[in-house]
């Protein structure tokens, strides 16, 4: 059987809860979670909303006017994970405040390169778990793995994994009755995006990584073409 026990996976959980309450989009994380752990892959939990997190698309924004921001600390655990998982729950049928200045946190990255001048977040997996009482499910898990292929991860298929209670007030994912620990659809999407997640983050970790050819900025701006149809392009 393949092992997966020199993997890590880095939780970033958007919920607009600081962890001292308890949150609705953790309970589902912590099913992907334990599918990993119980593989060997070292497991970190982020809350967001305990940290000062500072607007802005720069790797460090103190260098920009703000006083404080615990970011950079939270972006050299990014870069330190085989997978990165983000976990939002569902306002206005949209991912969370606290989610999108994570994403834009992430993009201030983004210009960064790794050692064979790709972006530096390509070799690493990417995937996302969504809980709500409204509709909106779909839409945030399109706009999320959208952002994390952009940035460079690499997003195997069936990636995302949501919760969607009765439209309106009413129990959240893991609220007594709420039915959502005994879905079933719920807990095989959520156990399939672990499992494809461990997957492409082992063959990612095995193969090095993508191949350079055809995808170094640097390369592109000194005149390489990689094949482009008219090599006389500039």
């Amino acid at each position: 059987m393949t092992a997966y026990h020199d993997l890590s996976a880095l939780f970033i959980n958007c919920s607009l809860k600081p962890s001292r309450e308890p949150s609705n989009t953790e309970a589902l994380m912590q099913v992907s979670q334990g599918v990993m752990a119980a593989n060997g892959v070292s497991i970190e939990t982020i809350r967001a909303a305990d940290l000062d997190i500072a607007p802005g698309v720069q790797p460090d924004m103190r260098e920009h006017g703000f006083s404080r921001d615990d970011w950079p600390d939270v972006q050299a655990k990014v870069m330190a994970a085989d997978i990165l998982v983000i976990g939002t729950p569902i306002w206005l049928g949209d991912k969370s405040s606290i989610c999108t200045r994570v994403v834009e946190r992430l993009y201030g990255y983004s210009g960064k390169l790794n050692d064979k001048g790709q972006s530096a977040y390509y070799g690493r997996a990417g995937g996302c778990v969504i809980t709500g009482n409204e509709d909106g499910a779909k839409h945030c898990a399109m706009n999320l793995l959208y952002s994390l292929q952009h940035l460079g991860y690499a997003i195997p298929p069936q990636a995302d994994a949501g919760w969607v209670g009765e439209a309106g007030p009413g129990p959240s994912y893991a609220d007594e009755d709420s039915g959502g620990p005994q879905n079933d659809f719920t807990q095989r999407n959520t156990t399939f995006a672990a499992w494809n997640l461990m997957h492409m983050a082992r063959m990612l970790k095995d193969a090095g990584g993508l191949p350079a050819y055809g995808n170094l900025p640097e390369a592109w701006e000194a005149g390489a073409r990689f094949d482009h149809p008219n090599p006389e392009y500039r």
